[in-house]
C-alpha cells in the first residue's frame, strides 16, 4: 500500500489515553486520564435534559450558537477584566483540543518554530508538528518549575512565531506569576510572537497562587489567542465543548480552519451549557474549596505512602518521584503499578522533552472515597515493590 503522512512519524499515540486503557484492563483506580468519577451540576444536567426534548437538534451557526457566545462573552469579560465580544472574538470548538490545534493553524506556516516549556501536556508538540512548524523546548527548572531568563530569551532569539502557554499548568501544577507572564510578554512584544495559551484550568488555582490571564496584560490582547473549555471546570469533559478567544483579525481564520476541521460544535450541549455559563461567582468559589479540599486530603495520602511529590499550585494534578523504586524505567513502572498496586498514573517521561524517567503524574479529580481507596493501596506500594519485585 502507499506510504502515510511523515508528519506523523515524530508522534506517538497518546500515554494518557493508553493508560486508561491499561488502568481498565487491570481494575486498577484511574488517576491518570484527567476525568472525574461525579456528577456534573445538577442544574447543567436538567438543561441537558430538557434540550433532548426541545432541541435545538440541527446545525448551529459554525463558530458558535449566539446565545453561548454572549453568555460566554459576558463571563470572560467579568473575570479577564478586558473586553470580549461574543461575535467577534468567541469560536467554539470541539473541546480545547480542537481549540489549541486551529489556533495553530491559523497562525503557524510549515517551516515555523515553536515554543513549547517542557514539561508540557502531550498535544503541544503533535500540535506544532501537524501543524509542520518545528518545536523549541525551554525547560522549566524543578522543584517550582520556573523558567530561565536567559535560555527563554535565546529561544525567543531563534524567530519562532508562536510560543504555548499552558496556565495552570499541565502536568506540574505551576501558576505563572504576573511578573514572569510580564517577562514573557515583553519577549512577545520584541520578537513580535503570538502567544497561544491553554487556560483550561483557570478556576482551580490554589491560595495563595492567583491566576492571571495573559490577555489582560497590557499590550497582549491583540497578540494573545486564549484556548479554554468548559470541561475541567464544570465536570463535563465528554461534552467536548471549548473555545478561543482573539482579535477578530485572527478570530475569521480560526473560524474558516473551524469550519473545515469539525464544523462546529454540538447544538444541544451549547444550549444546556449557557445554564453553565451563567452561574454565579459563589459555584467557582465552591469549585475551587471542593479541589483545594482534594488536593490536599490526596497529598496528605502521599505522605502517608512515604512518596515524595512537588505541590501543585493550580490545576488537579501531582508530579510524584519514584526515583527511590525505579528512576529508570517510568512506563514500566506505571504498568506495574496499575496491575499490582491497581493504581494507574503517567509515566513523567510523555510530558518532558529532556530524559526524565524518575516522575509519575497523578490526578486527583475524584470524589473523596476513591481518592481514600487509592491512598490506602499506595500504602501498599512499598511492602508490594519489595517482596514482589518489579516484574512486567
Amino acid at each position: 500500500m502507499p506510504d502515510t503522512s511523515r508528519r506523523t512519524a515524530g508522534f506517538g499515540e497518546s500515554v494518557i489515553r493508553r493508560m486508561t486503557r491499561v488502568a481498565m484492563e487491570h481494575g486498577a483506580i484511574n488517576l491518570s486520564q484527567g476525568f472525574p468519577d461525579f456528577d456534573p451540576p445538577v442544574e447543567l444536567t436538567r438543561a441537558l435534559a430538557k434540550t433532548a426534548e426541545s432541541g435545538p437538534h440541527q446545525y448551529a451557526i459554525t463558530w458558535g450558537a449566539a446565545n453561548f457566545r454572549r453568555a460566554l462573552a459576558e463571563k470572560q469579560t467579568r473575570l479577564m477584566g478586558i473586553p470580549v465580544d461574543g461575535e467577534k472574538h468567541i469560536t467554539v470548538t470541539c473541546g480545547s483540543t480542537e481549540a489549541m490545534m486551529a489556533a495553530m493553524l491559523s497562525v503557524v506556516n510549515p517551516g515555523d518554530k515553536v515554543l513549547v516549556f517542557s514539561p508540557f501536556y502531550e498535544n503541544y508538540g503533535a500540535d506544532a508538528l501537524l501543524s509542520g512548524a518545528q518545536p523549541i523546548y525551554v525547560p522549566l527548572m524543578p522543584p517550582d518549575f520556573g523558567f530561565d531568563e536567559k535560555q527563554l530569551r535565546a529561544a525567543f532569539e531563534q524567530h519562532p512565531k508562536a510560543l504555548i502557554l499552558c496556565n495552570p499548568s499541565n502536568p506540574t501544577g505551576k501558576v505563572f506569576t504576573r511578573e514572569e507572564l510580564a517577562y514573557i510578554g515583553a519577549l512577545a512584544e520584541e520578537f513580535d510572537v503570538w502567544v497561544i495559551t491553554d487556560e483550561v484550568y483557570e478556576h482551580i488555582v490554589y491560595a495563595p497562587a492567583g491566576h492571571v490571564y495573559f490577555a489582560s496584560l497590557p499590550g497582549m490582547q491583540d497578540r494573545t489567542i486564549c484556548c479554554s473549555s468548559l470541561s475541567k471546570t464544570y465536570s463535563i469533559t465528554g461534552w467536548r465543548l471549548g473555545y478561543t478567544i482573539a482579535h477578530e483579525k485572527v478570530s475569521a481564520v480560526i473560524r474558516k480552519v473551524h469550519d473545515f476541521l469539525t464544523v462546529g460544535a454540538a447544538a444541544p450541549l451549547m444550549e444546556a451549557a449557557v445554564t453553565a455559563l451563567q452561574f454565579p461567582q459563589s459555584y467557582y468559589d465552591e469549585l475551587l474549596a471542593s479541589y483545594t479540599n482534594k488536593r490536599d486530603l490526596f497529598l496528605h495520602a502521599l505522605d502517608e505512602a512515604g512518596l515524595r511529590y512537588t505541590n501543585p499550585q493550580g490545576a488537579y494534578y501531582v508530579l510524584v518521584d519514584i526515583g527511590a523504586f525505579d528512576g529508570q524505567d517510568d512506563t514500566r513502572f506505571c504498568e506495574w503499578l496499575a496491575r499490582e498496586v491497581k493504581v494507574a498514573a503517567v509515566p513523567g517521561s510523555s510530558f518532558f522533552r529532556e530524559p526524565v524517567h524518575h516522575l509519575i503524574r497523578f490526578h486527583f479529580a475524584k470524589k473523596e472515597a476513591t481518592l481514600k481507596a487509592a491512598g490506602d493501596r499506595l500504602k501498599e506500594l512499598e511492602r508490594l515493590w519489595k517482596t514482589r519485585g518489579y516484574s512486567v
